[in-house]
């Protein structure tokens, strides 16, 4: 799978894992020169408290465009450290 924003692939897996209709992928698939950490956060009732990237690809700001869970509740250990993707962010294989 592909993760694609500004017609660029920031990241790629055979391997991610679908939860609620989203592609996780791991975090070794990223590619880091496109991420910047953001200070938004966010709560899931069953995940935990999400925390966000940014992307950047050739000057453009996509804010808090991804997401993933440091710390996850027992029930999504299977994404923890995995980053999910949304705001415009296409999944393609």
């Amino acid at each position: 799978m592909k993760a694609i924003w500004n017609d660029t692939v920031v990241a790629e897996s055979d391997a991610t894992v679908v939860v609620e209709n989203n592609h996780y992928f791991p975090a070794d698939s990223l590619k880091k020169e496109y991420f910047e950490d953001s200070i938004a956060h966010t709560s899931c009732p069953w995940k935990g408290r999400a925390s966000y990237y940014s992307l950047r690809v050739d000057g453009e700001l996509n804010k808090d465009a991804a997401w993933f869970y440091p710390e996850t509740s027992e029930a999504a250990q299977n994404i923890k450290g995995y980053v999910a993707f949304w705001k415009g962010v296409k999944i393609s294989q």
